[in-house]
């Protein structure tokens, strides 16, 4: 069978899964119905991205396309709280849980809300509060030919909404787990977070992406970001899902005015990793900072994509994606920076580092600059090498080990971005994953 023929089959596949869930009475007659349906022939229309996709050229998706996937919450296990204590980040004011999609009330707790703070499963919001909800869900992502957020868009069920009013901080931060469980088949899922922060609104937000058991499953994530004039959002994301699982997660963050939005990545596990960020600094004075770092070894692969638009002026804008690539590993980069004729005084900076610790490793990366604004400070690099063999022999001449020489570097080279997490517990957490695989 061919690669195009494949892809038309899950496309019809994922479009029959869709029909069928028409057929519950709350999904049809749902105000967000008439959203789902505009996204499902869009995706329809545009199928899956090949090779001869320019945005898709270094990521082959084709064990992806040519499996039957079911739907994950038909095949919903139940799991206790032992096999999410590896992913606890310490006191939160809530954790919301789901598993294979479903929701698991029994593992989730919002008691130590405060503030006016809301925190609630999707499902419910929509019906409660559909009038908040109408202006920013499925409206974020302006990037149209994104066919795993389209895909989303068409049949996602469930996920979370946080909304953090006017004014109100959180001292402590909100966890959302989204856990695959192995089943006797392959399953997806495509959960979605929208995070509403209204002006002067300040939180944290972790989301954390992970693997019970080994086995098969795609996870396609929607996460909607919408920070209100001076509200400050930080946003952390895990990926630490199971040798043989695929993701595939869209970010997408709207700045207001004087906004801030802090997003760091860490992924660590799966098979095929994508993610794809975009960001729209609509307001004067707004600055957004992603940061990420993704340590891989065996086959994996991990493609981050981004696509940040300063569309008012003095606007900042900050990518720092860091790479450690071990075994046959492969890491994608491509970030553009597009600043539009009326962002003056626009100040964006984009860098990726990458380090191959085997000959085998490779790194695709491709930094991007479209600019139209001619009173602007924009920059982007990127850097590719291995450990510095001077720094090594510095450190072995004060007595170190060649093996304690070089884990010392890499962990110093992941530590850089570790420290933009502002959780300390899962700061501490992640750092300890790196220790444990260096050798």
């Amino acid at each position: 069978m061919s690669t195009a023929t494949q892809t038309r089959n899950s496309v019809d596949e994922f479009a029959a899964q869709f029909e069928q869930l028409e057929k519950n009475e709350t999904f049809a007659r749902s105000w967000f119905h008439p959203v789902r349906k505009a996204a499902l022939a869009r995706f329809v229309e545009s199928g899956f991205p090949t090779l001869k996709d320019e945005e898709w050229r270094f990521t082959n998706i084709k064990s992806v396309t040519s499996t039957d996937w079911a739907a994950a919450a038909d095949d919903a296990k139940s799991i206790g709280k032992d096999s999410l204590a590896a992913y606890c980040i310490g006191e939160v004011a809530a954790t919301l849980v789901f598993v294979d999609g479903r929701f698991s009330a029994e593992l989730s707790s919002t008691n130590k809300l405060s503030n006016g703070v809301k925190v609630a499963r999707l499902a419910d919001a929509m019906e409660s509060d559909a009038k908040k909800l109408e202006p920013y869900l499925g409206q974020v992502l302006a990037e149209k030919d994104n066919a795993f957020a389209l895909l989303n868009t068409a049949l996602v069920q469930d996920g979370v909404y946080i909304f953090v009013p006017k004014n109100a901080a959180l001292a402590k931060p909100i966890h959302v787990v989204y856990a695959s469980t192995c089943n006797d088949r392959p399953t997806a899922s495509h959960p979605r977070t929208l995070i509403v922060a209204e002006e002067n609104a300040q939180a944290n937000i972790v989301e954390s992406f992970v693997g019970i058991d080994s086995g098969s499953s795609l996870t396609n994530s929607v996460t909607e970001i919408v920070t209100g004039a001076g509200a400050n959002i930080f946003h952390h994301k895990i990926v630490q899902e199971s040798a043989e699982a695929y993701h595939f997660g869209t970010i997408g963050a709207w700045l207001d005015r004087d906004s801030r939005c802090t997003s760091t990545n860490v992924c660590f596990d799966g098979k095929l990793t994508r993610n794809n960020v975009e960001a729209y600094l609509k307001g004067e004075g707004g600055c957004c900072t992603f940061n990420g770092l993704s340590m891989l070894r065996d086959e994996q692969l991990v493609d981050n994509h981004l696509r940040i638009e300063h569309i008012a002026p003095h606007c900042e804008s900050w990518q720092y994606f860091k790479g450690i690539y071990d075994g046959a590993s492969h890491g994608v980069f491509a970030g553009r920076i597009y600043v539009h004729d009326d962002a003056q005084k626009t100040d964006a900076k984009q860098t990726n580092q990458s380090l191959l610790l085997s000959d085998k490793a490779q790194i695709d990366s491709k930094p991007q600059l479209e600019i139209f604004a001619d009173d602007v400070k924009c920059t982007h690099g990127a850097t590719i090498g291995q450990i510095d063999e001077e720094a090594v022999f510095y450190l072995r001449a004060r007595g170190l080990s060649d093996t304690a020489a070089r884990n010392l570097l890499v962990h110093a080279f992941a530590n850089e971005t570790l420290n933009e997490i502002t959780v300390e517990p899962l700061h501490e957490r992640l750092e300890a994953i790196v220790l444990e695989r260096l050798p």
